[in-house]
């Protein structure tokens, strides 16, 4: 039944995110698919490269939302296979930036911090093998839609440095971003949900739940035990001075992630002297094109808006 609720709460997304009437008619880059960017307990982590024609030394994660899930079969459809990120990575790539679209563990197999970790791990990667991408390790950014939009803001918040000891070289690379552009995407997962609906949506991000039923004495209150799980989960509250610029778009209709979530995220960033805006988008809903029709004098320039704000900020 757990595992019923959170799909509910997951097909909107997908449903949204299959829209593709904001398909830019781009170049075709030259994409190698399923590099493996690690290990664990013997499942591959694998992303598709993009790689521009004319590079400009920069590189970008891109990370599609998926509601943090991905159901448990054999033919389950990635996440890099998507429209959502397919199109965003061929524009950046048209745009001389190397996009990295990446895969990463999910619910309800895997349990938070599983997915952060993995989108680092892609981070730490990349910076390992610069060269061979033909990119600056210190201009990376990341681009993410709604759940993959949270790992970015994290990516870009989130102080990840190297563990120079390790036998591993690619975890002695640091896992922040320079740079940061997401699409209706969650920042403040401790309002998200109303209490009521805590013991359902815990199992989005594979918290353990605590029955207040069968709390032992003595022990963390269910509450408490949740707020500790949903602020190491929310890019609000890990913001400060160093952190990336950031920039949201959010619809102001968007019933499955409000956008006051990113306006939370642009005042925290804002108030800790970072680059940050957010770009309102009217009537906007939640998923690709905002939910609106093409041609909609509503829809802002998401693509250039993309293009611009990386371009400041990684070149």
């Amino acid at each position: 039944m757990r595992h019923a609720k959170f799909i509910l709460f997951a097909l909107p997304m997908f449903a949204a995110l299959r829209l593709d009437a904001a398909t830019p008619a781009v170049p075709a880059a030259a994409v190698e698919r399923n590099v493996i960017f690690g290990m664990y307990s013997g499942l591959a982590l694998v992303m598709d490269v993009y790689r521009p024609a004319k590079a400009n030394g920069a590189g970008i994660i891109a990370i599609q939302g998926s509601g943090w899930y991905s159901p448990l079969r054999y033919d389950a459809i990635p996440i890099t296979g998507r429209a959502g990120v397919e199109n965003y990575a061929r524009d950046l790539s048209a745009a001389g930036y190397t996009v990295f679209a990446i895969n990463h563990r999910a619910a309800p197999r895997f349990r938070f911090p599983a997915p952060l970790e993995d989108a680092q791990r892609a981070v730490r990667f990349v910076r390992a093998h610069a060269a061979k991408y033909g990119v600056d390790p210190a201009r990376i950014g990341a681009w993410g839609s709604s759940s993959g939009g949270h790992l970015c803001e994290l990516l870009g918040t989130v102080d990840a440095p190297g563990a120079p000891d390790s036998d591993d070289t690619v975890e002695g690379q640091s896992a922040k971003v320079s740079a940061v552009v997401v699409l209706y995407a969650p920042s403040d997962l401790r309002t998200l949900w109303s209490p009521a609906g805590r013991a359902a949506h815990i199992a989005l991000m594979g918290f353990e739940y605590v029955d207040p039923t069968k709390r032992l004495p003595g022990s963390v209150g269910a509450d408490e035990a949740e707020n500790v799980e949903y602020r190491r989960a929310s890019p609000v509250a890990q913001v400060s001075a160093d952190d990336a610029p950031m920039l949201m778009m959010h619809g102001d209709s968007d019933d499955i992630v409000p956008i006051e979530q990113s306006a939370r995220m642009e005042a925290a960033l804002v108030a800790a002297g970072v680059a940050a805006r957010l770009i309102r988008v009217a009537g906007g809903k939640h998923g690709e094109n905002f939910g609106l029709a093409k041609g909609d004098s509503r829809l802002p320039d998401e693509y250039g808006e993309a293009r611009r704000w990386f371009d400041e900020h990684l070149k």
